[in-house]
């Protein structure tokens, strides 16, 4: 009996947990994307799926070079589809230094935001942060579209993750 109340106890923890982590994560607006991206978790802190990993080169519209950080619960994401609150952040950079930053691209999966595009939110921001595009930009969609089967991801394979 006192192994169940312990299980049930942490089970609670778990579940209350999960809720507190997933209502920290910012609702799908450029300006609060921004700042949790660069305050309340610096992006540049994350990690890099093992298939991609640092400065790499890119191709248009996002320009020659990138760099793609991804938080925890896309990390954590071993198939297709990734997690609800998967974020990817993707540096544009126009040189193979990495010194020339372009643009900051992201993608946020949002639970009911956009469920004919894989609920993706998708931002474009200039370097200092001032959102260009956001929301469902047709470009975006279109392009990642080609990959719906690996969850509009396109710089990493879910294909073989758990075999």
């Amino acid at each position: 009996m006192k192994n169940r109340w312990i299980l049930a106890a942490v089970a609670v923890l778990i579940l209350t947990g999960v809720g507190v982590a997933h209502a920290m994560m910012p609702e799908p607006n450029p300006d609060k994307l921004w700042r949790y991206i660069t305050h309340s978790s610096a992006y540049d802190t994350w990690g890099f799926w093992g298939d991609h990993e640092g400065l790499q080169p890119g191709g248009a519209p996002h320009g020659p070079y990138h760099k793609v950080y991804v938080n925890k619960r896309g990390l954590y994401s071993m198939n297709a589809p990734v997690q609800y609150g998967t974020l990817i952040v993707k540096e544009n950079y126009g040189d193979a230094m990495g010194k020339d930053l372009k643009a900051v691209t992201v993608m946020y999966k949002v639970k009911g935001y956009n469920p004919e595009a894989g609920d993706w939110y998708w931002v474009k921001y200039s370097p200092k942060g001032v959102a260009e595009k956001y929301g469902r930009p047709q470009g975006c969609i279109n392009c990642h579209a080609s990959l719906v089967d690996n969850d509009y991801v396109m710089v990493h394979d879910f294909g073989g993750e758990d075999e």
